[in-house]
């Protein structure tokens, strides 16, 4: 067992339906050497409770006065975090137990930078990437990303070189940062098997669709955001 510790960052906002069962999937991984860092971004319904009763050591909780977004919650819990590695972990879905054991081994014996996972989609049969992820990959991103953020296993001081999330993208800030990875030749892939449960309904993808597109664009335009 490759024992280092992994961060696992956590941006919360409104999720009390499900933020429990996320952070479950964590706590309970093969893989304990963790700390799951979890900043509640001014949400006004019960989630900062939730998440406040969880009893477990390896769990750090920080509240926003105010919400300033997902992109700019993200960076200031990798600022926070001691992990040697940053894992990904979105308030609405979970993670299979053996996820962080077979992502950390996978990125070390192949030497790389990053790697995500595939994910099944809650309440479906589907995986995806589905097609798009026998095809190469800098071919799929000129056209949309393939990397299932949630599932994320980065090396922080790859994240610390890129100077952390594109604060500018306030939505598709993954996409930036996948690119960014990719334009300076970083080594990252995607694992074949899936590892995650990932929830399509009533997300940010899907409640913020013009605004992921726009941002999406700017991303494959190489342009920044107005």
């Amino acid at each position: 067992m490759k024992n280092r510790l992994i961060s696992v960052i956590m941006g919360v906002y409104n999720a009390e339906a499900s933020v429990k069962n996320s952070i479950e999937s964590i706590l309970g991984q093969s893989y304990s050497n963790i700390e799951l860092l979890i900043l509640d971004d001014g949400s006004n319904d019960e989630t900062y409770e939730i998440c406040n009763a969880t009893k477990d050591k390896r769990l750090k909780l920080y509240r926003n006065n105010k919400n300033i977004g997902l992109t700019k919650s993200l960076n200031k819990l990798i600022s926070l975090a001691g992990g040697e590695f940053i894992a990904r972990q979105d308030a609405d879905d979970v993670s299979r137990k053996y996820r962080l054991e077979r992502q950390i081994n996978y990125l070390l014996d192949n030497n790389l930078d990053a790697c995500t996972t595939r994910a099944e989609i809650l309440n479906s049969l589907k995986k995806i990437p589905g097609f798009s992820y026998y095809l190469p990959t800098k071919l799929v991103m000129k056209y949309k990303n393939p990397y299932i953020h949630g599932t994320l296993l980065i090396k922080k001081n790859v994240l610390e070189e890129m100077k952390y999330y594109d604060e500018s993208f306030y939505y598709a800030q993954d996409y930036k940062l996948m690119s960014d990875l990719i334009k300076n030749q970083k080594k990252v892939q995607i694992m074949r098997d899936d590892l995650y449960i990932l929830n399509m309904d009533n997300n940010i993808s899907t409640l913020k669709k013009n605004e992921q597109k726009y941002y999406a664009e700017c991303v494959r335009k190489n342009i920044s955001p107005l």
